[in-house]
């Protein structure tokens, strides 16, 4: 899984890469954005634009880099969610506690 990143004055944005954050991709998954997580970036937008199918493993490790962010004083934003994942991030009700936008600019201008 090769994670791509944009940067935007102090915010990172990386774009999640393929379909799938599930049990078999999740491992490669968090390997990859832990240099995200552990470096100096304390801004993060993930555009999940081209995720379409996320299972409890990929809630998990969301959440853990919410969880880790917020620690190191931290922010996590999402953006660009289809309509399956929307769902499920409200069907368990993670929309409550991490910040979901619409568009990439949405995300990026709630920093300001």
């Amino acid at each position: 899984m090769d994670l791509s990143a944009e940067t935007s004055g102090d915010i990172s944005i990386v774009n999640m890469p393929g379909e799938y954050l599930d049990a078999s991709t999740v491992k490669e998954f968090k390997a990859d954005i832990a240099a995200f997580i552990e470096g100096d970036a304390k801004k993060i937008v993930f555009d999940m634009s081209s995720l379409q199918f996320i299972d409890s493993s990929g809630l998990g490790a969301i959440l853990s880099c919410l969880r880790k962010l917020n620690g190191s004083g931290g922010e996590l934003k999402l953006c660009g969610m289809s309509k399956p994942v929307r769902a499920l991030f409200e069907l368990v009700r993670m929309h409550r506690i991490m910040d979901i936008y619409d568009t990439r600019d949405d995300a990026i201008s709630a920093y300001k």
